[in-house]
């Protein structure tokens, strides 16, 4: 496998981004992701109640296909979330429209939106924009970054990984686009039963391998359970949340069912490129200033310690101690013991990188005087890790989340305004 910064383009896709008017910045805000040829897809999409118009629409198309996908249509700027029978609308309309420009069926388009809900979507102005981007796609590099570049909303930077593998003496690229900065604490479900087959987080992820819908299905949803499903900034799940893989099959290199060796190094690749992006999402959360993992280790199952992750990382005194680099393990006790997790608060330990804080629930011995000094200290960093042994079982996790800031309550009460 290659380093995930590397630009690694698969054969059978093309990119480009237009202005349609959507941001109020002018900048690009509409953007597609068209295959040569019909491609395999799996998606896995929010698991919030209220979902937004495309995803509906989604959901539908990759049931009338079978899993297949021509062209993905991705506007920023427009949420296209709650705004009733006018955003299903605005969502078929727009596939209609791509479907007559790039020449295929209006099932086979796979529309994205993201940014403000509850505003109608002018899918007219996709429309228009369309022409003129069918005219500008591109394979190369540059043309994948106007996507990376046209999806964001609140992010400030771009978000890409890319991997390569060899499988039966093929070489298979996979390359992965993203965007999301506030709203994330992505709970991504199945878009359609395995017989068929959060601002927010969209993930696009294409490759050039051959690999059936069902089978792509379940290794997008194993690699997705491991990545993007162990993220949170802010602990409120969008509406929009998508991750949607797509294999054009252009390499040659079949990865099916049965196949345990090409499972398994797709599958490694797969997961390498998701957690990258995932980890790029925590990374630039809305006015973050600190990226936190925690590992939990000794749950009764991995269930359980993912569940004591999400209450230290939705604790909102928890955050805001780790914004003033404040070593106030106690707010990691009590976090864990409200998490609903069966624990003993007696053989609780807890590291700070190396240094322990916290041995058999209580504070440990050596966390005196220059040692609290050091965690201060260590906390200061912009990335760090917090180990909890709770001692109960085998399960564990590692989940990634951030600080909460002044400045995130700054960008969160103007969004709309």
């Amino acid at each position: 496998m290659s380093d995930v910064s590397v630009f690694l383009m698969p054969a059978g896709f093309r990119y480009g981004a237009v202005r349609a008017g959507l941001k109020a910045s002018g900048r690009p805000d509409f953007a597609v992701i068209v295959a040569d040829v019909a491609a395999s897809a799996a998606a896995v999409f929010t698991a919030n109640r209220v979902s937004a118009a495309p995803l509906q629409v989604d959901k539908e198309h990759l049931a009338a296909t079978g899993g297949r996908v021509r062209v993905v249509a991705i506007n920023a700027g427009n949420a296209n979330c709650a705004a009733g029978q006018a955003g299903l609308d605005a969502a078929y309309a727009t596939c209609r429209s791509a479907a007559a420009v790039f020449g295929c069926a209006a099932e086979e388009v796979f529309p994205s939106s993201t940014g403000i809900i509850g505003v109608p979507l002018p899918w007219e102005k996709l429309a228009a924009a369309m022409p003129g981007l069918a005219a500008d796609l591109g394979a190369e590099s540059d043309h994948f970054q106007q996507v990376a570049e046209a999806i964001l909303t609140t992010d400030l930077v771009e978000k890409t990984a890319f991997a390569r593998v060899v499988i039966d003496g093929r070489e298979v690229r996979i390359a992965g686009v993203g965007k999301g900065s506030g709203m994330i604490h992505p709970r991504l479900v199945a878009a359609v039963p395995h017989a068929a087959s959060h601002a927010t987080m969209l993930v696009y992820i294409m490759t050039d391998a051959a690999v059936e819908p069902a089978v792509l299905q379940g290794m997008l949803e194993r690699a997705v359970e491991v990545s993007f499903n162990r993220i949170s900034v802010d602990g409120d799940t969008s509406t929009n949340d998508t991750v949607l893989l797509l294999a054009s099959g252009v390499s040659g290199a079949v990865v099916e069912a049965g196949n345990v060796e090409a499972i398994s190094k797709f599958g490694t690749a797969l997961g390498q490129v998701a957690t990258s992006l995932a980890r790029q999402v925590v990374a630039d959360g809305e006015g973050a200033q600190h990226v936190v993992e925690l590992e939990i280790n000794g749950a009764l199952t991995d269930a359980e310690a993912v569940v004591v992750a999400k209450a230290i990382a939705h604790s909102p005194l928890v955050k805001t101690a780790w914004a003033g680099c404040d070593p106030n393990w106690g707010r990691l006790m009590a976090a864990i013991g409200n998490s609903g997790a069966a624990i003993d608060p007696q053989r609780i330990d807890i590291w700070f990188g190396e240094q322990r804080i916290c041995r058999d629930g209580g504070r440990a011995a050596e966390f005196e005087g220059e040692a609290v000094a050091a965690a201060h200290a260590y906390l200061q960093q912009p990335e760090y890790s917090i180990r909890i042994e709770l001692n109960q079982g085998a399960g564990s996790c590692v989940f990634w989340t951030t600080d909460l800031t002044a400045e995130y309550v700054s960008i969160n009460a103007d969004y709309s305004t």
